[in-house]
């Protein structure tokens, strides 16, 4: 047997975060000789410098907030601060429980996967791909599950900003922060170092924060933002420049409303993009092109070349855990089986820990009536949940659309305390196909957030009530006409 007839495997994957496991681990389940190629640390950035330490540090933001709040409660505390040394290394500490628990090279032994650590696989051919350590890989299919990089600005002294995967770097915590971006991780750090005692402002060439959230959650954190000292800037222009002074602080300069503006700060962070990690693999040569930093794919994320296939940031699609780990299991199966599995997209929660914490799930209320004018919406206010009042945090609501005819939820949105918790509940009610009137009927345990979704619901049936009764009005004056 040849060494090249050793390397050959039913599946390659490329990369080993969260859409390469749930791709490999699929695959191998399936009968497949799998092979999984990673250059870096295992896990993959979510892991590593991304949405784990970040909701360790969302998770002391959230601790600092209760101790300025225990007051209320008659408890006397004094006036909390963060020690940053200690903070960040307590986010490396849970950063490497999460890793440890993990553990994907065992994961992948039990499961008969070859680990390849031998640097970055890149294409030779369609067939094909070449490790740093001239090592060669052949596979039936490829699976492209890279993952992504921050993206920095184009602007003159964009080096100088910090990204958010190196915000442990920060020697200490910053006074001044400047957060250039404000979808979902530029928002959870607004809320972190606003937490923390730091000056916060928050930028962005949008129209309002979180743009790929329903407009009303966006409304209501921008404004608890506000309400928190947050200086919030949508709408802007462009960044024109950063410059670090002689002291060591840096200016940004940026253009809104047709007016040069400029602020000085200790630290600038940018949270402008996620490009997928394709620069470097030598797509070219398989007969692949990259459209906007990702790999073109289609419903079963089958590239142009049909046995390579392109996951989770790859595909540039949702830059999401759970959307990768989806596809990973969704691509497995239409390389070892055959193209026939798509994943439902619009049933992925998603959501973040800012101060309210903000989630949803399918449709947002501008999607949802631009598909059907007639769908219904109901919405509950956190005020009236006594759970929320009993913790005094009345601040969010949840809001459910439906289909009028078929009574299934479309959307869900929720801002406030657990609302990433509350919508993930909902999710499950949306794939069980769960209509609206049973949900309804759902007892709760009291008093939880949960409880709200009942709520909300019970409300939509009256919504739901209150059309057809209006439709049915309308109907017999048109008949008396």
């Amino acid at each position: 047997m040849t060494e090249n007839t050793k390397d050959h495997f039913d599946v390659v994957v490329i990369g080993a975060g969260p859409a390469g496991t749930a791709a490999a681990l699929r695959a191998a389940e399936l009968g497949a000789r799998v092979a999984v190629a990673e250059a870096d640390r295992l896990g993959g950035t979510c892991v590593n410098t991304g949405c784990v330490p970040t909701r360790v540090l969302a998770k002391a933001a959230r601790l600092i907030r209760e101790v300025r709040a225990a007051d209320t409660y008659g408890i006397e505390v004094s006036d909390p601060h963060i020690d940053w040394p200690t903070t960040v290394e307590q986010v490396k500490s849970r950063v490497e429980r999460v890793r440890s628990i993990k553990s994907e090279a065992e994961r992948f032994a039990d499961a008969g996967i070859e680990l390849v650590l031998e640097g970055r696989a890149r294409f030779i051919d369609p067939h094909s791909v070449v490790l740093d350590t001239g090592r060669i890989l052949t596979a039936t299919s490829f699976l492209v599950c890279v993952g992504g990089h921050s993206r920095r600005l184009p602007v003159p002294g964009a080096h100088w900003a910090t990204v958010p995967e190196d915000i442990l770097n920060l020697p200490e915590l910053p006074r001044r922060v400047a957060v250039i971006g404000a979808g979902n991780t530029g928002a959870q750090l607004v809320t972190v170092f606003n937490a923390f005692g730091s000056e916060v402002t928050v930028l962005d060439i949008a129209p309002r924060i979180l743009m790929t959230s329903d407009s009303d959650i966006a409304d209501t954190v921008a404004t608890a933002f506000r309400q928190q000292g947050v200086a919030v800037h949508t709408g802007i222009s462009t960044v024109t420049a950063i410059e670090r002074e002689a002291d060591g602080t840096l200016t940004l300069s940026w253009r809104e409303h047709g007016t040069e503006q400029s602020a000085g700060f200790d630290a600038v962070i940018m949270s402008t993009g996620w490009p997928a990690d394709v620069d470097d693999l030598g797509l070219d040569r398989a007969g692949i092109r990259t459209e906007r930093s990702a790999i073109p794919v289609d419903q079963y994320f089958r590239s142009i070349v049909p046995h390579i296939f392109a996951v989770g940031d790859a595909n540039g699609r949702d830059m999401l855990v759970q959307a990768a780990q989806f596809e990973g299991e969704a691509a497995a199966e239409n390389a070892v089986l055959g193209a026939n599995r798509r994943t439902p997209h619009h049933l992925l929660p998603a959501g973040g820990f800012t101060d309210p914490d903000y989630a949803g799930v399918g449709f947002t209320e501008e999607e949802a009536r631009s598909r059907d004018p007639h769908c219904v919406v109901a919405t509950v206010a956190y005020s009236d949940l006594d759970r929320a009042v009993i913790d005094g945090r009345e601040t969010g609501f949840l809001k459910l659309i439906a289909d009028r005819r078929r009574e299934l939820i479309l959307g869900a949105h929720a801002t406030g305390e657990n609302a990433v918790e509350v919508i993930q509940s909902v999710t499950t009610a949306m794939a069980a196909g769960v209509d609206v009137a049973t949900l309804a009927r759902v007892r709760f345990a009291y008093p939880t957030y949960s409880a709200i979704i009942g709520l909300t619901a019970r409300r939509l049936l009256l919504e739901q009530k209150a059309h057809v009764d209006n439709g049915n009005r309308g109907i017999t004056a048109s008949a008396r006409r």
